[in-house]
């Protein structure tokens, strides 16, 4: 059995939840999981398990190239789009990941229906197949083997955005490339001193000093999929203060992935960790949650957050994340990627979590 029958037939039964016959992707990670295409495009799932991609003409023939088992159709941007995607599924109850107003409506005016329900895909993309798993642990390597570059790289008089250009130009000759973001302005993660306190740091001209902690938080997407991994590093050397701190969280995730098997909730990790940094006194400076789904998006469900009942199950891909963060003097976070097993789960990121003070 392939992996695009794999999915149409977990994505099935969600359909069949739902009462709908087609499932229709207008998102870019979506038409990807369906067809193998990823560009300007709407990807249509028959209940006979066909499937057709409707691009339009400036991108057919990449489609034509890189889609697998699809029925591709050209067609004008705008109105003539929309009307080539409702005449291949009137008379059907359609669901669909397409929550744009102004879409929705022009789908009605050319006498189609449409019920706006994201959850098949988040449903069926929760759970990693054998080929997923195995691009999410490459594009984790590859964040290891940047990890080194770091560790070679760091030095005062060094900039973050120096830093972060050195990283990417790496990473795209491994093929790895950055995600884009609509919160931030960077792809990168990098924040040296005082910056390293803010949990979405964006990337400065600041050089690196002597004592300062860095956080260099890495997401890349290999082969449209993503991972996600934070490391801490320290410039000269470490106060007693940041010794401890970076200690707490370094068993505060210990834990959490200890903690991160099949059949446990999200909630139950989150508290995991939260409850060892608030015994340890630090609980009002952990502002985030635990950890977040990868794969196809930088952040999709499960959600690793407080009294989120949602269970884990096995062939899940998340992270484990958690971090203290004091104002205005330093932060600390760590962070793997891991897959989610009936056991002890998966670790792919290899690179140390020991406190590396560099010279």
């Amino acid at each position: 059995m392939s992996v695009k029958e794999r999915r149409y037939i977990i994505l099935q039964h969600a359909l069949k939840a739902e009462g709908c016959h087609v499932v229709a992707a207008f998102e870019p990670e979506n038409v990807f999981y369906l067809t193998g295409f990823w560009g300007e495009a709407i990807a249509v799932c028959m209940d006979n398990g066909t499937t057709k991609l409707i691009t339009p003409k400036l991108e057919y023939s990449r489609a034509e190239k890189t889609s697998i088992d699809c029925e591709v159709f050209a067609t004008e941007r705008g109105g003539e789009l929309i009307s080539t995607f409702v005449s291949q599924v009137k008379g059907s109850r359609v669901c669909s990941d397409c929550s744009d107003y102004s879409t929705i409506e022009s789908i009605r005016k050319h006498g189609g229906d449409i019920l706006v329900n994201t959850d098949p895909f988040f449903l069926t993309r929760r759970i990693k197949d054998e080929a997923e798993i195995k691009v999410i642990s490459k594009a984790a390597q590859i964040l290891d083997k940047l990890y080194e570059i770091c560790k070679e790289e760091m030095k005062v008089g060094l900039s973050e955005r120096d830093l972060q250009a050195n990283l990417i130009y790496e990473a795209m000759k491994m093929g790895a490339n950055p995600p884009s973001y609509k919160s931030t302005l960077n792809p990168l993660i990098i924040a040296g001193g005082p910056n390293s306190a803010l949990p979405h740091a964006e990337v400065t001209d600041r050089k690196f000093r002597k004592g300062d902690m860095i956080v260099v938080d890495l997401t890349l997407r290999h082969a449209g999929y993503i991972a996600d991994a934070t490391r801490t590093f320290v410039l000269g050397s470490a106060t007693k203060e940041m010794k401890e701190v970076y200690d707490i969280v370094q068993e505060a995730q210990k834990i959490g992935l200890n903690r991160a098997n099949a059949g446990i909730t999200c909630g139950q990790v989150d508290a995991a960790c939260r409850n060892l940094i608030a015994e340890r006194g630090y609980e009002k400076l952990f502002i985030h949650s635990t950890g977040h789904g990868i794969g196809l998006d930088v952040h999709e469900p499960p959600w690793l957050k407080m009294k989120n009942d949602e269970e884990l199950r096995a062939n899940m891909a998340v992270t484990v994340e958690p971090g203290i963060y004091m104002e205005n003097k330093f932060g600390v976070r760590i962070e793997d990627s891991i897959i989610v097993n009936n056991g002890k789960s998966q670790v792919l990121n290899r690179f140390t979590k020991d406190l590396l003070v560099l010279r």
